[in-house]
């Protein structure tokens, strides 16, 4: 199949996603992928910061000739965070064979209703912004994961509070969905282990910031700290209200709240919140994965500042363009999706992607850090 509209060239032969686009006498081959992701609405900020860091290692590719002579794209599409949107807008990049791989995408809700359209396809399905287990079953075959599972960094929550801490009494709040219930199972299991329940619990629903019943049902608790899975928007406004109650546990958020943007949110009421990290500090240039990340970063955009969203975006572009150099020249889907079952260690320098038989996540690591007085980041030592 090959259409032909002025000087655009589509070549969509077996799952072939290249193009051709030809500026009179020279002609520019590129290799097409498309990001589903919210950017609009409470979470908009990790879709762009995604975007960001995708769009950091593409150009730094490109920049460089390229791969295998061809230039790198990048296509975004707005789900707002909501699985119905995120269907039609996979249904359509599965359907026009000029893209070659979907890449992060945004959102336990959303990809546990895309995946499974985009494994039955063949689709490559690339870097995942969520810690949801179900995307952690290589037996798909076509799921590349960059970071650790909320599983990972709900234990390194209770492991701070309750064995370093010495904290008796932990609460809850929650997205009532699929990704707030996951964060819910991995702390109820990481307390029980440790032979403790949650003292209390509280929900807000998705694309809200409803969350004042929750906020008065656990402060009645009187918990030591209050851990928390959700996006920045309701986080914020959670604890902007529980400050103005005179209500002050313990705040730690998981990665997916997006850091920077809860922290600007925040204001001075977000100094000493906690929140659990799945990829290196982005201002510690003494990484050679984090130079690069900055470097990167300021030549595409000179204004931008670094952050941990858009640094795990450039990892995860970072991962598409070494199994694009597998690939080889034809770049179809199948042999794209083939390449990364030839990946096997990834030394970034600072951060080391491990993959093999039935493990598809690259990294395990968890980080813990806080927002300080002036809004900035500080690691949490241990």
């Amino acid at each position: 199949m090959k259409s032909i509209k002025n000087t655009f060239f589509a070549a969509a032969i077996s799952g072939l996603a290249a193009s051709i686009t030809a500026t009179g006498a020279h002609a520019e081959k590129t290799v097409n992928f498309a990001q589903v992701a919210a950017f609009e609405g409470p979470a908009a900020a990790l879709g762009t910061g995604m975007k960001q860091g995708i769009l950091a290692a593409f150009e730094e590719a490109n920049r460089n000739g390229g791969v295998n002579g061809y230039k790198l794209t990048l296509e975004t599409m707005d789900d707002g965070y909501e699985p119905d949107r995120s269907v039609s807008q996979v249904k359509k990049v599965i359907a026009d064979e000029k893209y070659l791989a979907l890449i992060g995408p945004v959102g336990t809700p959303t990809t546990k209703a895309t995946q499974p359209l985009a494994t039955k396809a063949g689709m490559p399905f690339i870097g995942p912004f969520t810690g949801a287990g179900f995307l952690r079953d290589a037996s798909y075959g076509n799921v590349f994961n960059v970071r650790a599972t909320y599983a990972a960094e709900t234990e390194a929550w209770i492991k701070h509070l309750v064995d370093d801490q010495g904290m008796k009494n932990i609460a809850i709040l929650y997205q009532d969905d699929g990704f707030g219930r996951v964060g819910l199972a991995g702390v109820q299991e990481a307390l029980d282990r440790r032979g403790m329940t949650l003292v209390a619990e509280g929900t807000y629903t998705r694309n809200t910031t409803a969350v004042k019943t929750a906020l008065l049902e656990l402060r009645t608790a009187k918990p030591d700290a209050v851990v928390m899975v959700g996006a920045y928007k309701p986080i914020a406004e959670f604890i902007k209200l529980s400050k103005r109650l005179k209500f002050e546990p313990q705040f730690v958020n998981i990665s997916f709240v997006g850091s920077k943007a809860l922290a600007a949110e925040l204001g001075p009421d977000g100094d000493g919140v906690i929140i659990s990290q799945v990829v290196p500090f982005p201002w510690d240039a003494s990484q050679p994965i984090v130079a690069e990340y900055q470097a990167a970063l300021k030549a595409v955009d000179a204004s931008a500042e670094p952050g941990f969203v858009s640094l795990e975006g450039y990892m995860v572009g970072r991962l598409a363009i070494e199994a694009l150099k597998k690939a080889g020249p034809e770049m179809t889907r199948a042999d794209y999706v083939k390449a990364f079952s030839e990946i096997e260690t990834l030394d970034f320098g600072g951060a080391t992607l491990s993959f093999g038989a039935g493990d598809n996540q690259g990294m395990d690591s968890v980080f813990m850090t806080k927002i300080t007085a002036d809004g900035s980041f500080a690691p949490i030592d241990g």
